[in-house]
């Protein structure tokens, strides 16, 4: 359980952004007036643009949380832990995300101001990967492994 909760409490935090509650339409509210605050001169078009990059890095953020606690979870790491990196296990936390990011596509079927996408399942994957590699980079200098 020690090590499995924050997965499965990570996994429903991703759940409940997949609901109207962080759609495109409410996220906006937000971001579209703060940009407005900050660069009164800033065109619809910028705003859109921002938003999204914004929301594509929400998803890489996300996944690559849930690589690293998934990483945790199937590796159980102790204090001085003198077992090697293992990239079977990284790729092991990578197909999680993958395979989580589908369903939680999947789920934004029957959330009415949201939509399924491929894309986005790519840009989850990528984040898991990227959550990977930067657990690899900052092990290897910190001598971890």
């Amino acid at each position: 359980m020690r090590y499995w909760l924050p997965v499965l409490a990570w996994m429903l935090l991703i759940f409940s952004a997949s609901t109207d509650l962080l759609s495109s339409q409410r996220t906006s509210r937000f971001i579209g007036p703060f940009l407005r605050w900050l660069i009164p001169d800033i065109t619809d078009t910028a705003v859109r643009q921002v938003q999204f990059v914004v929301r594509k890095a929400g998803h890489t953020f996300e996944y690559a949380v849930l690589a690293v606690l998934v990483w945790r979870a199937l590796r159980k790491p102790q204090k001085n832990d003198p077992r090697p990196w293992s990239w079977r296990v990284a790729a092991t936390a990578v197909l999680f995300c993958f395979l989580y990011a589908m369903t939680d596509e999947f789920h934004q079927t029957f959330v009415q101001s949201r939509f399924a996408s491929v894309w986005d399942v790519l840009i989850d994957t990528f984040g898991g990967a990227l959550g990977m590699g930067t657990l690899w980079k900052v092990g290897r200098g910190r001598s971890w492994w």
